[in-house]
C-alpha cells in the first residue's frame, strides 16, 4: 500500500515515516501540495496526509483535486491540524471529502491511536495484530534497558507505547540518547514482557522527548511471545478488573 505524505516539517515527517512504515505502508514524501498534484496519478496512493499546519491556503485545494476522482473507498485522505485550525474548517473538511482530522502533536498517544483508527478504517492496514500500539495498563509487564553502543551507559526510562514491531519510549536521561543518529542499531536490549526477558535488536528511528525503536530482529521464539502477550491483553485485564473493583482509569 501507498501512503503519500504532503509534509514540510522533516520532524513531523519523521514522526509519522516511524509510526506508519511497521503498519505496512510504502511512503511517498512531497514538500509542496503543487508537486503532490502533479504527480497524483503516477503515485497512485492508497492513502493521503496532508499537513494543514504547514499548508494552511492549500490544502482544501489539493483535497479537491483529488477527491474529483478519487472517492473515499479508493484513497483515504487525513488532515493534520495544527493550534489554530477552527471548527469551521474541520467542517469544511469534512464536507469536501477529507476521511478524517488529526492534531499534529502526535506525541499525545491518544492521537496517534485515532490516526491508526482512520487509516485501518479505509485501508487494509497488514497484520493488524501485530502492528496495533497499546498503552501499557496496571495489567501489563513490560519495560526496556538498552546499551548505548556510544558511551556503553545504560538506556532507561518508561514505556510509553509499544506493539508487535516496536516501542516508543520516554528515557530518563535524553541528552545521552542524542548522540546517536537515526537508523542506529542496538544490538544489547532487554525488553521484559510479562515474566519473560526477550532480547531485540532495536532500530532508532525516532529521537526527542520522546524517541522510538524498531525492532529489527528477536532470537527464535520470542516474536511469538511477544504476539502472544498482546494478543491476550483482553483477557489479564479482565482479569485484573476483577481482582480490583475499585479500580478507576484517570
Amino acid at each position: 500500500m501507498k501512503l503519500l505524505l504532503v509534509i514540510a516539517s522533516d520532524e513531523t515527517y519523521s514522526f509519522i515515516a516511524s509510526y506508519v512504515r511497521p503498519l505496512g505502508f510504502e511512503l511517498i514524501r512531497y514538500r509542496h501540495p503543487l508537486k503532490a498534484m502533479d504527480n497524483i496519478d503516477e503515485v497512485d496512493p492508497d492513502g493521503v496526509i496532508i499537513s494543514g499546519e504547514d499548508f494552511p491556503r492549500h490544502w482544501k485545494t489539493l483535497v479537491q483535486f483529488i477527491r474529483s476522482e478519487r472517492p473515499k473507498d479508493r484513497t483515504a485522505i487525513v488532515i493534520l491540524k495544527g493550534p489554530n485550525f477552527p471548527f469551521e474548517e474541520a467542517a469544511k473538511a469534512s464536507y469536501i471529502g477529507v476521511s478524517g482530522i488529526v492534531s499534529d502533536k502526535l506525541s499525545n498517544p491518544e492521537e496517534l491511536d485515532r490516526l491508526q483508527g482512520i487509516l485501518s478504517r479505509y485501508l487494509p492496514i497488514e497484520d493488524g495484530r501485530r502492528s496495533k500500539r497499546i498503552r501499557p495498563k496496571p495489567w501489563d509487564r513490560f519495560g526496556f534497558v538498552a546499551c548505548n553502543p556510544v558511551d556503553h551507559t545504560f538506556i532507561t526510562g518508561s514505556i510509553e507505547t509499544i506493539s508487535a514491531t516496536g516501542l516508543s519510549f520516554l528515557p530518563d536521561n535524553a541528552p545521552s540518547i542524542q548522540q546517536l543518529g537515526l537508523d542506529t542499531l542496538l544490538t544489547e536490549c532487554s525488553l521484559q514482557v510479562g515474566d519473560k526477558i526477550l532480547s531485540p535488536v532495536c532500530k532508532l528511528v525516532r529521537t526527542g522527548k520522546i524517541i522510538s525503536f524498531h525492532f529489527e530482529s528477536l532470537p527464535e521464539g520470542e516474536q511469538t511471545i511477544l504476539n502472544d502477550y498482546i494478543q491476550n491483553r483482553p483477557l489479564r485485564e479482565r482479569k485484573y478488573i476483577q481482582d480490583h473493583p475499585d479500580y478507576d482509569e484517570v
